[in-house]
């Protein structure tokens, strides 16, 4: 597997990412996320701007095999890490860990602080969804646990903190769960 930069990458690369993108997140029974082929193109277009970062990882073969991009946020110290998918058959093989440390050191190296992103329980993948998070968010949020495999505790196992939840985000029990990471050190002084 190589990271190659898809901001930079021939139009079948492109269409490809956009077809991973579509098709994953939909047989995932996540049809609220890029429902069509266009919109998903229209997910890598955007991700293009120079301004984000963009990165797709590749196999042996050439075909894309999972993507990461990054949009940044309060002067570039924060980004939110957007989107992340890998296609089934490498799941479990490092990719994904492999995309998300790729995506830190860029943004290191662009003065990037922190990293952030938002992952949605629609389909009560976690004790947080279909439940009424008020008015004790934070106790609901301490005692979170992983029902259906849902990918909070990926990225926890990568270094990332719950940072918080928007309750009723995509409807009434369908929160966003909110992580982050910090990417540098605080050097202390005195």
């Amino acid at each position: 597997m190589r990271i190659i930069d898809l901001q930079t990458a021939d139009a079948d690369l492109q269409t490809q990412a956009a077809q991973l993108l579509h098709d994953e997140f939909n047989q995932a029974k996540w049809d609220y996320s890029w429902p069509t082929l266009d919109e998903a193109q229209d997910e890598i277009r955007e991700m293009c701007d120079p301004e984000r970062l963009c990165y797709a990882a590749i196999d042996a073969d050439g075909r894309v095999i999972g993507w990461i991009g990054a949009i940044p946020q309060y002067n570039g110290n924060v980004w939110e890490l957007h989107p992340l998918v890998v296609a089934p058959k490498v799941r479990g093989q490092g990719i994904g860990r492999a995309l998300v440390h790729y995506l830190e050191d860029q943004v290191r190296g662009r003065g990037g602080i922190t990293m952030i992103l938002g992952s949605d329980d629609q389909d009560q993948m976690t004790s947080l969804g279909g439940v009424d998070l008020y008015p004790n968010v934070w106790e609901h949020i301490a005692n979170i646990r992983n029902l259906k495999g849902h990918p909070y505790e990926f990225y926890q196992k990568l270094g990332y903190v719950i940072v918080g939840v928007y309750p009723d985000a995509n409807g009434l029990g369908k929160p966003d769960i909110f992580l982050a990471k910090r990417m540098s050190s605080i050097d202390k002084e005195g």
